[in-house]
């Protein structure tokens, strides 16, 4: 073989060999290692020099096969497209930890379809080249933006909506639970004096005002509360409760479970649908902690019923020497110059129950209320003594931001301003104010939605309170009643969901519903941005 044969070879052979050591799973160097001329083509021809075509015959190039590239050494390295610019601005977003781990999740995935047989090698340099990672790895990252707590539309009509944080709370409480939470401030010490005091001194004076009783004491829920209440009088001892008012509440919270968790042991007394006095007082004996009474709040047994009233049992309580408590859950309160409540929903007032004689009640504060997450225990002062002297009260009490809504929305309330806070607002809302904003959002709609066979009307429904209040109450509520067409209605309530901010709908009979009842300031014109953008 003459020697510019074998010269040709050995730099064919070096060249295949850079070729290799260049990719190390890179995202430079060759884009394939050789073509049927015998030269090298390369990305960066910087990092590699060609052969010429000239010291090759014909004859020689039909004696060698083109090797075949494998698609996996095409993928670039984790630290490789961090350095890219457009990736490397997102980190002070993400920090450099969780957006080398969103670059990793997008390169396995194209793994995955080369393992597949989804994606070959000529379909990697076409998707590096359109920039395919990079947007990959950028929808990680506004997917993580988006998946932490972030305002929404609620356009459910359900106004205490679990899922979607029950209760707002009016923008004067807000500024100052955020005002308490950013600054230093006067927690347990009198301003005054110097001296140190009690966190919630000025709560419970203000409560105290709101619904009567002698003492108060607040904690992070009502479940809290309730279990603060068990673990004090009846831990080690015997609770007695109505069988029909073992209720269970969202997330499997069940009031058995929840004194088997006190160390309390249950007594069930009467059945589901009646229960007597005479029956309290037959289960009562040397162990017995607590005579409870619980609101069944997200469910109704109708027809041949009876139940032992709050102030039969607290009577009870007193003649046999037994502590009694109400477990209220949401609780009412219908103050001097708000609409009432009471002709709306059927719950028990809160007032009420205090003044029944029960040496205990408790109830939620982001619920009716209107105010923040809080379980609040309102009745007697030695009762609510020993529940503050429990070790386990530390552990439950509220923080500064949660006392500083509650003495907001408090203050509010007592000086006269119950209805403009936004629970009680829109549960008081009539017909006559709803339709009016239902049809001009309807009318917006129709202008900026251009979906095919996208239909809009305004109908009669009905909103709920929400959050197991008064579950088969029912307020007449002019809705929007949307046919979604081409885009189906599935589709559409998540592209809704899905946006900036978020919507929240309801689906009926294959038609997007969105009462305007729940809609807060501003949620008009954003409700109408959202179906802009679609």
């Amino acid at each position: 073989m003459p020697p510019i044969h074998e010269q040709v070879r050995e730099d064919l052979g070096q060249a295949f060999a850079d070729h290799q050591r260049s990719y190390r799973g890179g995202v430079g160097g060759l884009s394939a290692p050789l073509d049927h001329g015998g030269s090298v083509r390369c990305r960066s021809p910087d990092r590699c020099a060609p052969v010429a075509n000239s010291a090759i015959r014909s004859d020689d190039s039909a004696e060698m096969t083109q090797p075949k590239t494998n698609p996996y050494r095409l993928l670039p390295s984790v630290d490789e497209v961090l350095a890219w610019p457009e990736i490397a601005e997102l980190a002070p977003r993400t920090g450099r930890e969780l957006l080398a781990e969103f670059v990793g999740r997008s390169i396995d995935r194209w793994r995955s379809e080369i393992r597949a047989g989804e994606l070959d090698a000529a379909g990697v340099r076409e998707r590096l080249e359109r920039g395919d990672l990079a947007r990959s790895v950028l929808s990680w990252v506004e997917r993580e933006a988006k998946s932490g707590l972030v305002p929404v539309v609620n356009a459910t009509g359900v106004v205490l909506h679990t899922g979607l944080g029950r209760a707002p709370v009016h923008p004067e409480v807000a500024e100052a639970m955020a005002r308490a939470a950013s600054r230093y401030g006067t927690l347990e010490v009198d301003r005054f004096t110097g001296l140190r005091n009690r966190r919630d001194d000025r709560l419970c004076e203000l409560l105290l005002r709101l619904v009567g009783g002698e003492a108060a004491i607040a904690v992070n829920n009502n479940a809290a509360a309730v279990l603060l209440l068990l673990n004090t009088f009846a831990a080690g001892k015997e609770t007695v409760v109505s069988r029909g008012e073992l209720v269970e509440i969202g997330g499997s919270f069940r009031m058995p479970d929840v004194m088997e968790r006190a160390g309390t042991k249950l007594v069930e007394v009467g059945t589901t649908n009646r229960t007597r006095g005479a029956d309290f007082r037959a289960a009562c004996g040397e162990r017995t902690g607590l005579l409870l009474k619980v609101h069944t709040s997200n469910f109704r047994v109708v027809g041949f019923t009876e139940e032992v009233g709050a102030a039969e049992l607290a009577d009870l309580g007193r003649e046999l020497d037994v502590p009694t408590a109400f477990d209220l859950g949401s609780g009412l309160i219908d103050p001097e110059g708000a609409a009432p409540l009471g002709g709306i929903l059927r719950e028990p007032g809160i007032r009420e129950a205090v003044a029944s004689g029960i040496d205990v009640v408790t109830f939620s504060g982001d619920k009716l209320l209107g105010a923040p997450q809080a379980g609040v225990l309102v009745g007697k002062r030695e009762p609510i003594a020993r529940l503050r002297a429990n070790p386990l009260y530390r552990a439950l009490r509220l923080d500064k931001t949660a006392l500083a809504g509650l003495e907001a929305t408090a203050e509010m309330i007592l000086a006269g301003r119950a209805a403009e806070l936004p629970t009680r607002a829109m549960l008081t809302l009539g017909r006559d104010a709803l339709e009016p904003v239902a049809e001009r959002i309807a009318a917006a709609l129709r202008k900026v939605v251009r979906i095919p066979s996208f239909r809009v009307e305004v109908v009669l429904d009905a909103s709920q309170p929400g959050s197991g209040s008064s579950p088969d109450v029912y307020l007449p509520s002019p809705v929007l009643r949307i046919d979604a067409g081409e885009f189906g209605v599935e589709a559409l309530a998540q592209t809704l969901r899905a946006g900036d901010p978020p919507v929240f709908a309801r689906i009926h009979e294959d038609r997007l519903m969105l009462d305007p009842r729940t809609l807060l300031e501003g949620d008009e014109e954003r409700l109408v941005t959202a179906f802009r953008a679609l």
